[in-house]
């Protein structure tokens, strides 16, 4: 069955990317049916190939194109690419342990609700918590208004944990942030802080905890941290983010 998928899609004439990514979309899906009979799967292949196909391939480009992300940093770093049905399309690692939580991580064509769900409640993202540091969630979209829902959806989740913060930023600096290394919610840290000590470096912040880099922040401005004792940060339009730090990341 997989390798007459591989077939019929060698004959469609697309780009690569999306052709890739198409396949294997339909083989994960195939994969959910394990128990299902073949003629099923097939069935299944064919109706959502149809889907493509009458769409003109607009919706096959629709649905592998990423117009939000979320970023996820405690000391892993890492951004899940979301596509306008809220699915991940990818995640990718930002530094050494970013990179070997997004290697462990089974989420992509989740809804990224639930694939935030399973970062927190991984091992090594639950020690981090454990020993009192801070992991921002920071959500970002083309669409101003998907945006404010994210960052609704986020907080509502966030409210349960203890140290774990949401905000939002514009989907235009993840391409200044990707330039220097960083996940966008860590450049969004980095800018505060460049604010309050403009001798700082992307690549000094490159290795830090976010508590460190709040921590940092706290000490330039005379914020008192209230010991790890808040909830949920916000961050809406014009508001703070991470309200009971004090911290201040403003969406420009």
């Amino acid at each position: 069955m997989h390798e007459k998928l591989k077939t019929s899609f060698d004959h469609i004439h697309a780009e690569p990317d999306l052709k890739a990514g198409t396949r294997e979309f339909l083989l994960h899906k195939m994969s959910e049916y394990p128990k299902k009979s073949a003629a099923y799967r097939s069935l299944l292949a064919a109706a959502i190939c149809l889907v493509f196909m009458l769409a003109g391939f607009g919706g096959y480009r629709m649905y592998f194109t990423p117009v939000s992300a979320v970023s996820i940093d405690i000391n892993p770093s890492i951004e899940f690419k979301i596509n306008r049905f809220d699915k991940v399309l990818s995640v990718e690692g930002y530094n050494d342990d970013g990179i070997d939580l997004a290697s462990g991580l089974n989420v992509r064509f989740m809804g990224y609700m639930d694939a935030i769900n399973q970062v927190l409640n991984d091992r090594t993202v639950m020690e981090y918590l454990a020993q009192d540091e801070v992991l921002s969630i920071m959500v970002s979209s083309a669409d101003g208004k998907k945006q404010n829902e994210m960052l609704a959806n986020v907080e509502c989740y966030a409210a349960e944990y203890h140290n774990v913060y949401c905000g939002m930023g514009r989907y235009e600096d993840m391409t200044a942030a990707h330039m220097h290394g960083l996940s966008f919610g860590k450049y969004r840290a980095f800018l505060e802080l460049q604010a309050l000590e403009p001798n700082i470096t992307p690549e000094d912040v490159q290795g830090w905890t976010m508590r460190e880099i709040r921590d940092r922040i706290d000490a330039l401005s005379g914020t008192v941290p209230d010991n790890g004792q808040g909830g949920a940060g916000h961050h809406g339009q014009g508001g703070e983010y991470g309200h009971r730090n004090g911290w201040s990341t403003q969406s420009e």
